[in-house]
């Protein structure tokens, strides 16, 4: 057969599978579980029927899909329900004695009864349940007793495509866990008790369990619902109830204020309230530390804080006497040294440690504690600035560049530093606090000699702190106006202050710089074929260069029009996949290098999902990998399938067009799909498709009014099926969406004038 055939052919199987959504998950339940256990966990959301693999990352934890599941259709239940009742109508009459001919009861007739029963009562109907978490696989997890703790990332496959991560525990507590949570179901839960089965559970506004400790407990909340677990305690202990939730689901795109906000609540025996807590160091996910007044039962409440509620309400619960920490300090250390950092908490067996500083940036610290704490190292010189004066008059006065590490020791406190500048210097005071679990909520001012305002900040949005809804660190950059002394006063915009308000204080000029963020964090590729991933460039200090992106370690992949063009903070490009498929989904790194004044600027860029919060905002919540699944048939040919031959950057004038030759094997399938610009810039729109020899053309217009001479980029092109045909049965597209065929190795343009 030749190339071009074998082409179409690929195609045309593409067009009725391919255009299948992929597996999107909502949650996992449990969303963890101890080493060396075997456990199920259920998964929900959206177009999962055809999941057939799962992978949890790092070693020693195996997973098998053991069932899938979405409610009947009302169509096949009424049908279904109709034919129960002619039978059952049927059985009646034999028992009156009513029947004759062929309307006498038959074994044949009894089995077909009883398997209808049982059809229904396996997966009713639900007009309840929320579609985005509908479809339900059912795993089971197998965790070795020499897996690493900590957390993982979970994904689903099919046999074309790979999941989003969802975040999975891994711990050394014992667990306890229910059976999975359903959607209240009234409409159907009568007919389901006439056949002789019992309403699905709900999630009922209250589940008790009792719980020996310590102990992880895993739940789901649904709407009303509180959780309520009993234990024995002792006087002298102390206790800590530590919450994860927001940490597993950090957005729920269709829910106010975008994710689940749990309150403990620890009663006695009596009923009588002993402590309680909604959230911690301003965190949604509650900790408290819970010191019994005696020896005897107690009682822990898990709800939301308005009692909202449905499956994807997560949540694990430790319990014990964890050590668990509250605040270091620190913050960070220089990098290459060893910098010794101070914990407070609860049941610490060691109260302090020492990190030795081997990468810039924010890492995370581990030791005989709980809960990872995070720690930033960094390039500048540093000061411990404890004590410091609160005013200018007993101002500690500091060379630059230098980091100050410090806290606002009290509530209402001030810390003020000094320093000596010149006039046209540029000065960056930057605060790193929050981005470090420190409450400061910060605001700075600088102020000469004579006590005259020259700048202040309060809040700076960090795009590349996608967890963070509240940006309470504060970021200036500022022109000296003359010779002499300045001033930085560092205070809390709350008036806030204590042994936890800890900060890190850079004073500098300007470090220009930037960091990464890669969208999806999952890609499905064919053998052979490209896909699109988007990169965002976090650009600091005034760094404007242009970024050239790379793939590290990452054999058999290529990648399409890998650059960041001037000033420009995202670009789209295309990653091509090896010709044969890959057992398992593969680690992609993908880097950005860029000079800036003669220095050469490397980082790899960080995998993220972009998420929805509370129907309109939009965060780029970091992942822990890149990953890529390849499969369905080997595709030699595919090595040079579509090729832009048409010399790039592409020169495309403002308020005109320009045309673009693609190399094909073959033009037969313009006939069945179309092509699409995904998600151009405004003003750019593919006007017209022609057939060549060779493949076809593409004829790209430019918007004079929207288009400016110099602007620069990455056109990614699709192949969509047209309606028709299989398009349109939703057995393959329930969404009703098309989806891409095919994606065109990335075309880089430049804007010039008419």
């Amino acid at each position: 057969m030749k190339p071009w055939a074998l082409i179409a052919g690929f195609l045309g199987l593409a067009a009725t599978v391919f255009a299948q959504q992929g597996p999107h998950l909502a949650y996992a339940y449990p969303a963890g579980g101890r080493v060396g256990t075997t456990f199920n966990v259920t998964v929900g959301g959206q177009y999962l029927l055809s999941v057939s693999n799962a992978f949890i990352s790092g070693p020693g934890v195996t997973v098998t899909v053991l069932d899938r599941e979405r409610p009947m259709a009302q169509k096949e239940f009424s049908e279904l329900r109709d034919r129960l009742r002619t039978l059952q109508e049927k059985w009646q009459n034999g028992r009156n004695g009513n029947a004759t001919g062929t309307n006498v009861w038959t074994p044949a007739d009894a089995k077909e009864r009883e398997q209808l029963r049982l059809k229904i009562l396996r997966n009713p109907p639900n007009r309840t349940v929320n579609p985005a978490m509908a479809d339900k696989v059912v795993l089971q997890v197998s965790v070795a007793t020499n897996a690493p703790p900590g957390d993982r990332e979970l994904r689903l496959g099919t046999p074309l495509n790979l999941s989003q991560p969802l975040r999975f525990c891994v711990g050394t507590l014992p667990e306890y866990s229910r059976a999975a949570a359903n959607a209240a179901n009234p409409d159907f839960d009568k007919f389901i008790e006439k056949l002789g089965g019992k309403p699905a559970p709900t999630g009922t506004p209250r589940n008790d369990a009792d719980l020996t400790l310590p102990v992880v407990a895993n739940g789901q909340i649904m709407p009303g619902g509180v959780d309520r677990f009993h234990f024995h305690a002792e006087r002298g202990h102390h206790l800590v109830m530590a919450v994860s939730a927001r940490q597993l689901i950090p957005y729920l795109a269709d829910a106010v204020p975008g994710w689940f906000e749990p309150v403990l609540t620890v009663f006695d025996a009596n009923g009588k309230e002993l402590a309680a807590a909604a959230r911690f160091h301003l965190r949604p996910d509650p900790v408290l530390c819970f010191d019994p007044p005696r020896d005897g039962e107690y009682v822990v409440e898990v709800h939301d804080t308005i009692f909202r509620g449905r499956e994807d309400f997560v949540y694990r619960l430790a319990i014990g006497e964890i050590p668990y920490v509250t605040a270091i300090y620190p913050l960070g250390g220089p990098l290459g040294s060893t910098t010794s950092i101070h914990l407070t908490g609860w049941n610490l067996t060691q109260t302090s440690l020492r990190h030795p500083n081997t990468a810039a940036g924010i890492t995370t610290l581990t030791g005989e504690f709980f809960n990872a704490v995070p720690f930033a190292v960094d390039t500048l010189p540093e000061a411990d600035a404890r004590g410091d004066g609160e005013t200018p008059a007993d101002a500690r006065a500091v060379t630059l560049p230098v980091i100050l590490n410090g806290r606002i020791s009290r509530p209402g406190a001030a810390n003020v530093f000094s320093f000596t500048g010149h006039a046209g210097d540029n000065v960056v005071a930057e605060i790193m606090a929050r981005r470090l679990d420190s409450p400061l909520d910060s605001f700075l001012r600088l102020t000469d000699a004579k006590g005259k305002t020259i700048a202040f900040n309060d809040d700076f949005e960090d795009k590349g702190s996608g967890l963070n809804t509240h940006h309470a660190d504060s970021y200036l950059m500022q022109t000296l106006p003359a010779d002499g002394t300045y001033f930085i006063h560092v205070t809390d915009t709350q008036g806030g202050g204590g042994p936890d308000y800890a900060y890190r204080l850079r004073l500098s000029a300007p470090q220009p710089d930037f960091a990464l963020r890669v969208v999806p964090s999952s890609l499905s590729l064919r053998p052979g074929a490209s896909g699109p991933l988007k990169v965002y460039a976090v650009r600091r200090d005034g760094f404007t260069n242009a970024i050239t992106l790379t793939l590290h370690d990452s054999p058999g992949f290529s990648l399409a029009g890998g650059r960041i063009e001037n000033g420009q903070t995202q670009a789209q490009f295309t990653v091509k996949a090896p010709l044969f498929p890959l057992e398992r989904p593969e680690t992609l790194v993908v880097a950005g290098v860029a000079n800036w004044g003669g220095l050469k600027l490397s980082h790899e860029a960080v995998p993220a999902e972009d998420m929805m919060q509370a129907f309109m905002y939009r965060h780029l919540v970091p992942e822990q990998r890149l990953m890529v699944a390849v499969s369905g048939p080997s595709r030699p040919f595919m090595r040079d399938a579509f090729r832009i031959t048409s010399a790039t950057p592409v020169r495309l004038p403002s308020g005109g067009s320009a045309r673009v030759r693609v190399t094909a094997p073959g033009t037969g399938f313009l006939e069945r799909f179309n092509l699409e610009l995904s998600s151009p810039p405004d003003g750019i729109a593919l006007e017209e498709v022609t057939a060549t020899p060779a493949g076809f053309e593409l004829r790209i217009s430019g918007d004079a009014d929207k288009l400016k001479p110099g602007q620069a980029g990455n056109l990614i092109c699709e192949l969509t099926q047209k309606s028709t045909g299989a398009a349109k049965n939703k057995k393959f597209n329930p969404s009703g969406k098309r989806g891409a065929v095919a994606t065109l190795p990335a075309i880089p343009f430049v804007i010039t004038e008419q």
